[in-house]
């Protein structure tokens, strides 16, 4: 950003498209150049996880005790057990289903609660602390990317602090957003392509049928996220008011530069995609307690990095087209008076 500065002082042109790789090396540079705030985000990870992770094997330590030896759940799944499992258990328990040991959590996920099923009550509550946590850090998080520079702890807390409610109610328009596209959206989808390709009687969709719903559908999921992630960059970089001014100048943004914005939010996800993935592969099944929780960290921080780098890599690229350079200058030097100026304060 040094140099976008320099070349707008000095009156060149900046380019009006800047290679996707670009504000990814730019983003990945401005998250590890803030260590602090990737600390915080894996302790935050943890302190939420933690908890929930007890209760859960306290409840498992049950269900295990009951229906299965230890030897043969660490040799082999046995689905009858989980199916025990998901029938016995209550609460947090209900989440431990083979989806949450595979790479298709998040399609099983999504298959719940579009089908209304799964712990409700336990996910909502969750979801609601993750929201609320989640919004107040963002605005010092996007604040310090956008900087680019320390801003110490009374600096980032004090744009936490700044930012947090005009956040939360850009989360509410992002909560009604997201209510309405797999509310009546996938609905709509779903009966258009069943009247144009109705499934065989007593079976599932076949495989095209999906894809003819989940391809469009991703595409406006993506849509939509990329618009609420431009908004809330203007919220904090332009100081915006109006959440809804916010939003309009996000769709504006998303689509002026479509073609980039787009790509570097799938490189971004195929990164994460094959992060999941390696750890999928590399994980071990068994060994010692403190190698399989060092590989779990490795992994967990990973995941916190591309997450991150999400948030770094989009500031950077809209900084790069609008050029907020004077945003994200150093503040200038101010010289510490010289002892003279007391002995002439108390002469005066």
């Amino acid at each position: 950003m040094n140099t976008l500065a320099e070349s707008l002082h000095a009156g060149r042109r900046v380019p009006p498209m800047m290679p996707i790789v670009t504000p990814l090396r730019d983003g990945l540079r401005r998250v590890l150049g803030a260590p602090v705030v990737l600390l915080g985000a894996w302790a935050l990870t943890v302190a939420v996880a933690l908890p929930l992770g007890l209760l859960l094997r306290g409840e498992l330590q049950v269900a295990l005790g009951e229906t299965l030896t230890p030897g043969t759940a660490t040799n082999s799944i046995a689905w009858d057990w989980w199916q025990q499992i998901a029938d016995q258990t209550g609460g947090i328990g209900r989440l431990f289903t083979p989806p949450t040991v595979v790479t298709a959590t998040l399609l099983s996920d999504l298959n719940h609660r579009l089908n209304g099923e799964g712990p409700g009550l336990i996910i909502g509550m969750i979801a609601a602390v993750h929201l609320i946590v989640w919004n107040f850090l963002a605005g010092g998080i996007l604040d310090r990317y956008a900087r680019n520079r320390p801003t110490r702890s009374a600096g980032f807390f004090s744009a936490c602090g700044f930012h947090v409610t005009r956040l939360l109610r850009l989360a509410l328009i992002a909560g009604l957003a997201y209510a309405i596209l797999f509310g009546v959206v996938f609905d709509w989808l779903c009966d258009g392509v069943n009247s144009l390709i109705p499934p065989p009687p007593n079976e599932d969709q076949p495989l095209v049928m999906q894809l003819l719903i989940f391809l469009p559908f991703g595409l406006l999921l993506i849509g939509v996220n990329l618009v609420f992630d431009y908004a809330r960059i203007r919220t904090v970089v332009e100081d915006r008011r109006s959440m809804i001014g916010a939003v309009l100048a996000g769709w504006r943004f998303v689509l002026r530069h479509a073609g980039a914005c787009i790509g570097l939010y799938l490189v971004n996800g195929l990164a994460l995609v094959a992060s999941i993935a390696f750890y999928t592969t590399v994980a071990p099944d068994a060994g010692p307690a403190w190698a399989i929780l060092l590989i779990g960290h490795a992994y967990i921080v990973t995941r916190l990095v591309i997450t991150l780098l999400f948030s770094a890599s989009e500031v950077s690229y809209f900084q790069s087209q609008l050029a907020h350079a004077g945003y994200v200058a150093a503040p200038p030097q101010v010289w510490p008076e010289s002892p003279t100026a007391e002995a002439l304060g108390r002469i005066s």
